[in-house]
């Protein structure tokens, strides 16, 4: 599980940066810090994410218990 929770973690992280940076340059926040803050808090927030999607995706293809 923690191996496809890190692939998860690579996409997700940069979707979520990517959302952040690109909500913070269109209210027009330019300066470094602020993008950086965005950039930060996307990556930050893309691990429960990546942790939370793992969980699901790994106990809905895990073989039954026989």
């Amino acid at each position: 599980m923690f191996r496809l929770s890190a692939v998860l973690y690579i996409l997700v992280a940069t979707a979520m940066a990517g959302a952040a940076v690109t909500a913070v340059l269109a209210l027009g926040m330019m300066e470094r810090w602020q993008i950086a803050a965005a950039f930060a808090a996307g990556v930050v927030l893309a691990l429960p994410v990546a942790a939370v999607l793992g969980k699901k995706i790994y106990t809905a293809i895990k073989p039954p218990m026989a």
